[in-house]
């Protein structure tokens, strides 16, 4: 049997919730403008701060970065570019993770699948000199994560069930505790 990417999110729901996570699954198949749904991924994970227990938004599809003439025709990929639009919307909110790749290793045309942000990324980007507004302007998403050491590096897979996404949302009640440092 072939592996689907309803499959992916399955398994990985399944873990979370033996791991006492509450589960969001939004589906394998979301599609649209990778910023704006990481910035509608970033809204929502603001909004599930207040649960009781740690929670886990899972998500799939194949999401597209426009080009257009004004924009530059930098290196990323979609999941970059979902995770620097949730970056942004974020604004270093505490307590939450997220990670976006795409599981035939290659995100775009890069050496990488994806990659992951923190509550420090922000920060971290604009420590460095770096302007995640101007990149994702740009569409170039792949010299910031790279600059950050937040890429995820694979290699080719040799199989493609979709992208993946999973944010984790530390509720304010456990905030130190198990995903940030005291």
């Amino acid at each position: 049997m072939a592996a689907r990417a309803a499959d992916c999110l399955s398994a990985a729901r399944k873990s979370a919730r033996t791991m006492g996570f509450d589960v969001m699954d939004l589906g394998d198949r979301l599609e649209g403008a990778s910023a704006e749904l990481g910035q509608d991924h970033a809204r929502l994970a603001l909004k599930l701060q207040d649960l009781k227990t740690p929670a886990l938004i899972l998500s799939g599809g194949e999401t597209t970065v426009q080009f257009n003439q004004s924009s530059g025709g930098g290196a990323g990929g979609p999941n970059l570019e979902y995770l620097l639009g949730m970056m942004l919307e974020l604004k270093g909110a505490p307590g939450i993770y997220a990670l976006a790749c795409d599981s035939d290793g290659i995100d775009g045309k890069g050496d990488h699948a994806g990659g992951f942000i923190n509550p420090q990324s922000l920060e971290r980007a604009m420590a460095l000199g770096l302007d995640p507004a101007e990149s994702l302007r740009q569409h170039d998403s792949y010299p910031l994560f790279k600059a950050l050491g937040d890429l995820i590096i694979t290699g080719p897979t040799r199989t493609n069930v979709n992208d993946f996404r999973a944010i984790l949302v530390n509720p304010h009640s456990a905030r130190h505790a198990p995903f940030e440092k005291r």
